[in-house]
């Protein structure tokens, strides 16, 4: 859909498709009355249709007439007057992790591959609230695991920027639907990385908020010491921080959930970097990171200089961390996928098997030693932050590589032991439960795109979102579209 007539003080061009705009640009044509719900679902799945089968990211989909009447509705009731949430008459499609009431839900796996929820995930009914269009899921590895998205279920997701890589994951179809202009919002969740490392794979927002700022539910493990969340995606930071407003907020069934309004979430100002300190590490100190994503993220620390703050390098010391990362996950998927594996064995991915039975072989000393241990590394983290404002290193160790390749096996000569040890600079942050953001910051001499993260300390989310908006006004590299004609 081609937009033809706009008010007069919109951005948009006469003739620029809807898909391209922004959700903030849609959110406020939408309420200007510029543009109709329906033009606005019509754009997206034109989109979808020309796009999907290259990239493979958008794994269940509405039929178009159903899709359609959503949007009907969205705009009736705007004509009617009725009170409206922020993301009305915006479509988006949640990850296939997420329980969608009366959609089909997969988790990736064979062994849900019939799963249809009668109830939706928490941050799902806040979208439905706010008005946003559920039209499908993103696809992820099985049960989410791993950083490359592939499935017995729906296949392999391939990245917008070069067909033959691989998106990342877990939330891969998420960060590929994005960069490839046939979503204007996503969300994700993150473990060992989930948000961030598909984000700088497909050169869009990722961030991995606080724990408890975006509450979940259902769970079962309330009050397990948590590694995992949801959090909110997009091709630029108002676009998530838009999402994060929805996303977030306190709820009761979540007791971790953090007592704050979210609505300040819905408008990030720029930080002024005067006085503030960055402490750069280009690889923590003790991981093996490749030369060209070590010298893109160098390249892009010119931008902090330029806002004013002074950057240093320096290591947290991260001694212990992904010990304390590879029992805590395996706990979780011996909770997740152990009652599986007597049924469904046979449909499982081998790692994925591995790791849950790693996890059903864990004591109760093994799990008091790693929250020992993950609190001694904390701490040392939050002495770092005593000196530094805040922390910057690249997202990924790699660039994208080969989508036939299941993980990555060696790293300039280093030799990877599994599947986790490739996205390690993503794992050691999670253990820390710090607001860490993937922004895009260039290209590798292939074309391929590269994330810088940036670590708040504790609780700081407001605080990371404002450097990230600063960074991407100076290098806004997200612009840099994929051509898929």
């Amino acid at each position: 859909m081609i937009v033809n007539q706009v008010s007069k003080n919109s951005t948009l061009s006469p003739t620029e498709p809807l898909y391209q705009l922004s959700a903030t640009e849609l959110q406020r044509l939408l309420a200007n009355g510029d543009i109709s719900a329906v033009e606005v679902m019509t754009s997206f799945l034109d989109r979808i249709e020309t796009v999907n089968p290259k990239v493979n990211a958008i794994c269940t989909l509405l039929e178009r007439e159903e899709a359609l009447a959503l949007a009907r509705e969205a705009d009736a009731q705007r004509a009617r007057g009725e009170p409206l949430g922020p993301l009305h008459g915006i479509p988006i499609a949640c990850k296939d992790l997420a329980r969608t009431k009366g959609m089909r839900t997969t988790m990736g796996s064979l062994a849900c591959k019939d799963m249809i929820p009668d109830t939706d995930s928490l941050f799902v009914e806040r979208l439905r609230a706010a008005g946003a269009l559920i039209i499908g899921k993103t696809n992820t590895p099985e049960f989410g695991a791993g950083s490359h998205t592939f499935n017995d279920v729906f296949g392999t997701t391939k990245n917008p920027y070069n067909l033959a890589k691989t998106a990342g994951g877990s939330s891969g179809g998420a960060a590929a639907a994005l960069a490839a202009r046939m979503l204007p919002i996503a969300d994700g969740s993150d473990m060992g990385g989930s948000l961030r490392n598909p984000a700088a794979f497909c050169n869009v927002v990722g961030f991995r908020p606080s724990m408890g700022r975006v509450p979940m539910w259902p769970s079962a493990l309330t009050w397990q010491s948590r590694l995992g969340l949801e959090g909110p995606m997009a091709r630029d930071v108002d676009d998530l921080g838009l999402l994060l407003s929805v996303m977030a907020g306190p709820d009761p069934r979540d007791p971790r959930s953090i007592q704050q309004s979210p609505a300040p979430f819905a408008s990030i100002k720029a930080l002024d970097g005067t006085g503030k300190r960055i402490g750069w590490s280009p690889d923590l100190g003790m991981l093996p990171v490749a030369q060209e994503i070590r010298d893109v993220c160098a390249s892009a620390l010119t931008a902090f200089a330029e806002m004013g703050c002074t950057v240093e390098q320096q290591h947290p010391d991260m001694t212990g961390a992904m010990e304390v990362f590879r029992t805590l996950r395996a706990s979780y998927y011996a909770v997740g996928c152990g009652p599986l594996l007597g049924q469904h064995r046979h449909e499982m991915k081998t790692t994925l098997i591995e790791n849950t039975e790693i996890g059903l072989k864990l004591t109760a000393p093994d799990l008091l030693s790693a929250d020992q241990k993950r609190s001694a590394v904390y701490q040392r983290m939050v002495e770092f932050f005593e000196e530094f404002d805040y922390l910057v290193l690249p997202t990924t160790q790699v660039a994208p590589f080969d989508h036939e390749q299941e993980w990555v096996r060696e790293i300039d000569g280093v030799a990877m032991d599994d599947y986790l040890d490739w996205m390690s600079i993503c794992c050691v942050i999670t253990i820390c439960d710090l607001p860490a953001i993937s922004m895009p910051c260039g290209f590798t001499q292939d074309g391929l795109p590269v994330g810088l993260q940036i670590v708040g300390k504790p609780w700081a989310d407001m605080e990371v979102l404002q450097l990230a908006k600063a960074f991407e006004q100076r290098r806004p590299f997200a612009n840099q579209e994929p051509d898929l004609k």
